[in-house]
């Protein structure tokens, strides 16, 4: 579970010193100035995955300095990498010195000096960060030096899986079990060296075990994105993958159910999603299942009923929704649904298949 502390507890004179102690305790020893030391405001959260830990930052704009005085006094010998949750920022290190945002990564070496500004937004800065320690990563250290204090995508490739990954972590690392979490911390490191090996073109280089781990998470990736297309199953699967169906089987041999299993079940949870939103509370049951690709209703309600234990429309009727007035808004398609089907009504179950200032407050900033 996430421990986190606030600064909303304390006096606002003591906030900015308390953030500057946690961040040195908990991340790095820097030096941290910000002009709104007066009046700042912060929350920390550490989630523990055993060989590796997360760290979620939400604090005012500020901007700081890890020199080699600070390094000597204390460096847990990481590289640590950040997705950026809010605000615009800034770093520099090793010759790195680049400006990201929302959905950013960015990867530092806590052995080596930096800087780094975090802006003000529309909102306060962010950031869930994971700990890596160097003997962890299966990457030799003079090449991953290379990506230091360098922006990496976090919309495309291995930097959307991992990004993706990373913010499953701070959405539902609460739901888990320690050691659930524990069990996590493997597949952590692996996804991010993953991340680093591919933006190095040394994804070859990694172990067999670990691309193999990663490769599951791009499908499972690819499935979450592609829900709303009909022509989701094994064979297009594989063929987005550059495997065969025989293959992608065998990645999911290990698993409590199979791909179309799993397509199967996050399609009906998507659907019980849109049952308990109360903007689509004047659509038909039927429209909704149709949008995530189950237009036969008989073959949907069975199966709804047999995950969650009611029917759709009892489910949707426990969230306080009765069906609205089918006006010309309940008529307009779905966001994302596919084109009707005349035939659908007789559909045998499609996708059911069983296969800074002068004034500004400094904490030790030189």
């Amino acid at each position: 579970m996430w421990t986190s502390v606030s600064a909303a507890t304390l006096p606002v004179a003591e906030r900015f010193e308390w953030f500057h102690d946690i961040v040195a305790s908990a991340l790095i020893p820097t030096a941290i100035r910000s002009e709104l030391s007066a009046d700042f405001e912060a929350e920390v959260s550490m989630l523990d995955l055993g060989v590796t830990q997360v760290s979620s930052f939400t604090h005012s704009p500020l901007r700081s300095r890890r020199t080699p005085a600070l390094i000597r006094r204390g460096d847990p010998e990481q590289y640590q990498l950040a997705l950026i949750t809010g605000g615009r920022w800034w770093m520099s290190q090793c010759g790195g010195d680049e400006e990201f945002g929302v959905g950013d990564l960015i990867l530092w070496d806590t052995s080596r000096p930096q800087e780094t500004v975090a802006h003000g937004g529309d909102g306060p800065s962010g950031s869930l960060i994971l700990h890596l320690p160097k003997d962890a990563l299966p990457l030799p250290s003079g090449r991953v030096d290379r990506l230091l204090g360098r922006r990496i995508p976090g919309d495309s490739g291995m930097g959307a899986v991992l990004a993706r990954y990373i913010s499953s972590l701070g959405a539902h690392g609460a739901e888990c079990e320690p050691r659930e979490l524990r069990g996590l911390g493997g597949a952590t490191v692996e996804l991010a060296a993953a991340c680093l090996a591919q933006r190095l073109d040394a994804y070859r280089e990694l172990p067999a075990e670990t691309r193999a781990r990663v490769l599951r998470e791009r499908i499972d990736a690819f499935i979450e994105d592609n829900l709303g297309d009909p022509a989701l199953d094994p064979g297009l699967i594989a063929a987005a993958h550059g495997i065969s169906v025989r293959g992608l089987h065998a990645l999911f041999r290990d698993r409590p159910e199979s791909v179309s299993a799993t397509v199967r079940r996050r399609r009906l949870d998507r659907c019980r999603t849109d049952l308990t939103r109360p903007e689509l509370a004047g659509r038909p049951v039927h429209d909704i299942a149709a949008r995530w690709c189950l237009p036969n209703a008989a073959a949907f309600s069975r199966a709804f009923r047999e995950a969650y234990g009611l029917t759709p429309t009892a489910y949707r009727h426990t969230a306080g929704l009765r069906p609205g007035p089918a006006g010309p808004a309940a008529a307009a398609p779905l966001p994302g649904a596919p084109p009707p089907d005349p035939s659908a009504s007789n559909a045998g179950g499609a996708g059911f298949a069983s296969g800074g200032a002068s004034n500004a407050g400094e904490a030790g900033f030189g």
